[in-house]
């Protein structure tokens, strides 16, 4: 069975299964003129023409950058009817051409247990992976790894067209930017696609509002998920104090209230962008540390480099929603296809984010929501697995800074 499933026809297959079960499931809302959880969002911001005066009571639109709102509106232009299917049919192709340039399109063997991983980790996230714009970045963000540091324009110009989708592929960018030799190709395409960004925002008359996806989250307060809201959140189980759960309607999300989550909130933004820095200069001395001795794997610096950075960016996140395990997925993957053996760790710490992450939304969240101390238990698991995630990808960064693990030279020696 093994050897039927790691073939290219095994992995089609597989392909077309978990895609297929999906695509049924969203016809059952479709068939109703539904949409599914954040779908029926995007489809009143189509339906609103993305004018804030139709939306009222909605979430504001530009709390995503501005190239977000192309395929929200692609998805809409038959109506509000057949939106979600669009809007899922995009995401299945988009996932199709990432597993097709992961494998070369069933020429490279090795890469189709990496595949399948891609698959399993899809079908464990899919209602989040399917249902949120975060789905639509992913596999472009797969496919900028692949092309990696030998490719850098065609890496940089994916990576900036997610970014203008949803902020996270920014932290890839960071790393693809200090890792790769011809620097000024990675800057060219970003100011190419910025230049496109701001050219539309022109042209439709929404200037003034380009840049509200980087305020939008300044205010808001601790996301129930998030991971330094895990003190509150036990102490709104155990009804301790005056911490509390609440929505905060303006804008869609479950926050905790308490003694100190004010602070914590507003001490976030710098922990992260101190997190960032910190993570930018073990790649900068990892690399530097490779030049000197000859053994400097700039792919493999990359890829590491990548989940380390997009890790930090979900831990040091006052905002914790699901969909952001998204965003660790392409690295191990595109990782697993390059050498399975250093992989496996964080593939399977990240397989038991995504179940648990399963367990949080769609299936107990209102559970989660209303202090079930067993919810809150399965989501400090999550958000722990995410710290040793974090660590694991810290230890690795700082073992390539040393080029020290002579286990490690071998095997990167042997993978060449």
């Amino acid at each position: 069975m093994e050897r039927r499933l790691n073939t290219p026809s095994g992995l089609l297959w597989g392909y077309i299964v978990v895609h297929l079960f999906f695509l049924v499931y969203m016809l059952t809302f479709v068939l109703q003129g539904q949409a599914f959880s954040d779908t029926n969002i995007y489809r009143d911001w189509a339906a609103g023409g993305f004018r804030e005066e139709n939306l009222v009571g909605l979430p504001s639109p530009w709390v995503y950058p501005i190239l977000a709102l192309l395929p929200i509106a692609i998805a809409g232009m038959a109506g509000p009817g057949p939106f979600l299917l669009i809007w899922v049919l995009m995401i299945i192709a988009l996932n199709a051409l990432a597993v097709g340039h992961l494998t070369k399109w069933g020429k490279n063997t090795a890469a189709l247990p990496a595949a399948w991983w891609w698959l399993g980790f899809i079908f464990l996230m899919g209602f989040l992976g399917f249902a949120r714009v975060d789905g639509l970045t992913a596999p472009l963000v797969l496919s900028a790894l692949l092309f990696g540091v030998s490719r850098p324009f065609a890496a940089s110009l994916l990576l900036s067209i997610a970014t203008w989708i949803k902020v996270w592929p920014a932290a890839v960018v960071l790393t693809l930017l200090t890792v790769a030799k011809r620097r000024l190709h990675v800057l060219a395409a970003g100011m190419l696609v910025t230049a496109v960004a701001v050219g539309a925002a022109l042209v439709l008359g929404v200037a003034p509002k380009l840049l509200n996806f980087l305020t939008a989250q300044g205010d808001r307060g601790m996301q129930l998920e998030a991971t330094f809201t895990t003190p509150w959140l036990w102490l709104s189980v155990l009804n301790t104090g005056s911490s509390r759960m609440y929505m905060n309607t303006e804008i869609n999300s479950m926050q905790v209230d308490g003694p100190g989550t004010e602070v914590m909130s507003f001490l976030m933004q710098p922990l992260l962008a101190l997190a960032a820095v910190l993570v930018g200069v073990l790649i900068f001395r990892a690399l530097h540390a490779g030049n000197r001795v000859g053994l400097s794997d700039r792919t493999e610096l990359l890829l590491v480099g990548t989940l380390t950075m997009t890790t930090a960016f979900v831990v040091f996140n006052k905002v914790g929603s699901p969909q952001f395990m998204v965003w660790l997925a392409p690295a191990v993957a595109v990782g697993l296809a390059s050498h399975w053996k250093q992989w496996r760790v964080p593939a399977a710490i990240l397989i038991a984010i995504a179940v648990t992450t399963y367990f949080i939304y769609p299936l107990f969240y209102d559970a989660l929501s209303h202090n079930n101390p067993l919810m809150a238990l399965v989501l400090t698991i999550r958000n722990v697995l995410l710290v040793v995630l974090f660590c694991w990808s810290v230890r690795r960064l700082y073992r390539l800074s040393k080029h020290a693990p002579e286990g490690d030279v071998a095997d990167e020696a042997e993978a060449r």
